[in-house]
């Protein structure tokens, strides 16, 4: 599968991010060949498995110029990199606490030459900075995630849904979110028609401004 399928989806794509998205394929092959931030066997669907997956929450909720957003365990780089490309006038902040991960990061940031991205090795309790939306995938069950990411939310909201958590995950939610009134799920099989997106999801979940 090629760029092709991001195109498919986000039609009105910029010249610019249409080179960038199809240079991630050879990015990520080459720098997953000496360290492994993506399984082999989702190197080869890297487009459907990582790129339109993370893409999933454009679908939900397209980021305003000037926002910030956090990727929390972004692993190689998802979803940060790819909604980056998708939205190059707001600001990301990805971080992992795997050293490698995040090195590979900064190489693929820097051959994209992404000037909207800065990527951290540090534990998302130790970040300090407030943002619009915390995005991540999967990296644990939503209440540690919470945790994590308390009072890292802006009190400003300025875009449709209120700020907080974007969280893309699968399978069945009800059990971990049945604490959670105000979250929403938006299935991904509404934007994409691709059978690995069955049973995916993007959580939004608000978080209240809690201060410094």
């Amino acid at each position: 599968m090629s760029v092709s399928i991001i195109r498919k989806y986000f039609p009105s794509l910029t010249e610019d991010q249409i080179t960038k998205f199809t240079e991630l394929e050879s990015l990520y092959k080459d720098w997953n060949s000496k360290i492994n931030v993506i399984s082999r066997k989702d190197i080869d669907e890297l487009y459907i498995r990582h790129v339109l997956h993370s893409l999933g929450i454009a679908k939900v909720q397209p980021f305003n110029p000037g926002s910030y957003v956090l990727d929390v365990g972004t692993g190689g780089g998802f979803p940060g990199v790819p909604l980056a490309i998708m939205f190059p006038e707001t600001q990301f902040y990805l971080i992992d606490a795997i050293g490698k991960k995040i090195n590979v990061v900064n190489e693929v940031v820097t051959a994209l030459g992404l000037e909207n991205v800065k990527a951290e090795q540090i534990r998302a309790e130790k970040v300090k900075a407030q943002f619009d939306f915390i995005v991540s995938r999967a990296v644990t069950n939503m209440p540690d995630f919470v945790k994590w990411v308390k009072g890292k939310v802006k009190k400003e909201s300025s875009h449709s849904l209120k700020n907080g958590i974007l969280y893309l995950k699968g399978g069945d939610l009800s059990e971990e979110l049945a604490v959670y009134k105000t979250a929403t799920l938006y299935d991904l099989p509404d934007f994409f028609e691709e059978d690995f997106f069955e049973t995916k999801k993007v959580v939004h979940l608000p978080l209240k401004y809690t201060g410094k």
